[in-house]
């Protein structure tokens, strides 16, 4: 694989991003953005700009690897090299896209391929964008922006709304038709990561993750309690259950209530 010129730039490459408006003024949220890349350099210049900018960032080095980590903790966004080891990035993408729970996660296809055939191609697959290296870091941290904007709503407002639940980011309150809901800090943080992935299956594993966090050890069943309390909290106005179980699989927020 082609070497990324633009890292040698140093300094300059490093600062472009700081000029930017930081996603930590998005709602207090922190997206995740996983890295599929297997030169150690491009890996470190994505990572310094988009840790700068507030982003959580992880990062694996084949095709295979990132199948695993976007089923296992899934990102919001990910940054997806062409030529991988093990699996191609066009094949990665492929797979994604054939996957209900992963179908709609934005993917920007990272290449030194600039022919309109290759970009072609490379959308083909169900990237949602396609960059060519060598690339200005500050362009490419724009274009997640923008392209997390138009996938993820939630990232930029102060309210999220799904089915015909809302939540007003700023003022840490819910209703529901009108009525307000009093939700524990657990169920509130629990119903915000379902309205910000509305439809999306979750298993116990991956709610743990992301609503107590990787490292506090908690039971598999602790889950089931607390969507038992977010739902009595929400369905108090004989209103329909919003949250679907999905056998074998895990927890969602239905789209239409």
């Amino acid at each position: 694989m082609t070497t990324m010129k633009t890292i040698t730039t140093g300094h300059r490459a490093m600062s472009d991003v700081r000029d930017q408006v930081s996603v930590k003024s998005m709602g207090g949220m922190k997206p995740k953005v996983l890295i599929v890349e297997d030169e150690t350099a491009v890996v470190t210049l994505l990572r310094y700009n988009l840790e700068y900018q507030g982003f959580e960032v992880d990062a694996v080095s084949d095709g295979e690897e990132a199948l695993v980590a976007i089923e296992e903790n899934p990102p919001d966004i990910v940054l997806l090299d062409w030529m991988l080891p093990q699996l191609s990035g066009i094949e990665v993408c492929r797979q994604v896209r054939r996957r209900p729970a992963t179908k709609t996660l934005p993917i920007i296809l990272l290449t030194a391929r600039g022919e309109e055939a290759d970009t072609v191609r490379g959308l083909d697959s169900g990237a949602d964008d396609y960059v060519t290296k060598p690339f200005s870091p500050a362009e490419l941290t724009a274009r997640v922006h923008a392209l997390l904007r138009r996938s993820r709503p939630a990232l930029s407002d102060e309210a999220l709304n799904a089915a015909d639940v809302q939540m007003d980011l700023a003022a840490h309150r819910v209703h529901r038709n009108g009525r307000e809901i009093k939700l524990g800090p657990t169920e509130y943080r629990l119903l915000r990561h379902f309205m910000e992935h509305p439809g999306r299956v979750f298993s116990r594993e991956q709610l743990l993750d992301a609503v107590w966090g990787r490292d506090v050890y908690v039971e598999l069943r602790t889950v089931d309690v607390h969507i038992r309390r977010l739902r009595k909290a929400l369905n108090e106005g004989g209103e329909t259950d919003v949250i679907r179980t999905v056998r074998s699989a895990g927890y969602a927020l239905e789209l239409q209530s």
